[in-house]
């Protein structure tokens, strides 16, 4: 029997299909947990958990710092040695099975001292793109800040320090070409318009709350002059007294922008 369809109409008919499916397949989801903390699940359904201190973060929901009913975590990256960034990836790392990414300098302090077993770190440094995952690439990128990394004893309960490396950000390309640029805790450095130029991020996840890291204006300065991403997320602001930044502040010193703040509450979800 003669098909009813001429070639034509075919490739129509199969091109209105993948258009049909494609918003879903491609969609992907950002969590933000407070602090650094950010939980992605991409299209592809990997979830990547960013410096995730949780059950201490005194801006987590209480729902959600059950670390079981995080679920599965495929990849665990960690910006730099603070206890609010390493957080909960020993604890993670353990129950899920998920890799560990992090300076190498840090990794190899973390595997020392068995705070993550050796063949669950991926230690890299900067300007090396790895792939962790299926079709999803990291690099890692400068930060302004510190790092070291305090280990508690499990035996005798005493404290010491630790070399942490350097501190860092990321830039993660997501299975659709989507790429975020998670700043890490940092100051404005001129090396932001080569993170803009080089990787051209399309969202920027920026600390704001000062003392400690880019305060709104100085974040202010870095989104209109060096990074001018479309979309920005505030981040690391309200966790701990010092912290006094607000996104408030950061719209205000914009002014008149074409990049968009998008203020999350912990907890929140977005899905783009």
């Amino acid at each position: 029997m003669r098909s009813q369809f001429t070639p034509v109409s075919l490739r129509l008919i199969a091109l209105l299909s993948c258009l049909s499916i494609a918003p879903m397949a491609m969609a992907w989801e950002l969590q933000w947990l407070g602090q650094s903390a950010f939980r992605i699940t991409t299209p592809g359904d990997k979830v990547i958990l960013i410096d995730p201190f949780i059950t201490k973060n005194p801006k987590t929901p209480e729902a959600l710092k059950d670390l079981k009913a995080l679920g599965k975590v495929d990849l665990i990256l960690i910006t730099h040695g603070h206890g609010d960034h390493v957080g909960d990836s020993p604890e993670l790392a353990q129950m899920t099975g998920a890799k560990v990414a992090l300076n190498a300098d840090m990794g190899q302090t973390f595997g020392t001292l068995n705070i993550v077993p050796f063949d669950q770190l991926i230690r890299f440094n900067k300007s090396g793109p790895i792939k962790p995952l299926d079709n999803i690439t990291v690099t890692m990128v400068r930060a302004e800040h510190s790092s070291e990394v305090v280990h508690t004893d499990p035996v005798s309960n005493t404290k010491s320090v630790h070399p942490g490396g350097e501190p860092a950000g990321y830039i993660i390309e997501l299975e659709n070409g989507f790429k975020l640029y998670h700043a890490g805790d940092t100051g404005v450095f001129a090396d932001m318009k080569f993170i803009a130029e080089y990787y051209k991020p399309d969202i920027a996840l920026l600390p704001i709350g000062g003392h400690f890291t880019m305060d709104p204006e100085h974040a202010a300065y870095a989104i209109n002059h060096l990074l001018k991403t479309k979309l920005v997320v505030p981040m690391h602001y309200g966790t701990f007294p010092p912290l006094k930044g607000t996104p408030e502040q950061l719209i205000k010193a914009l002014g008149e922008t074409p990049s968009e703040v998008l203020v999350m509450q912990p907890g929140d979800i977005k899905t783009f």
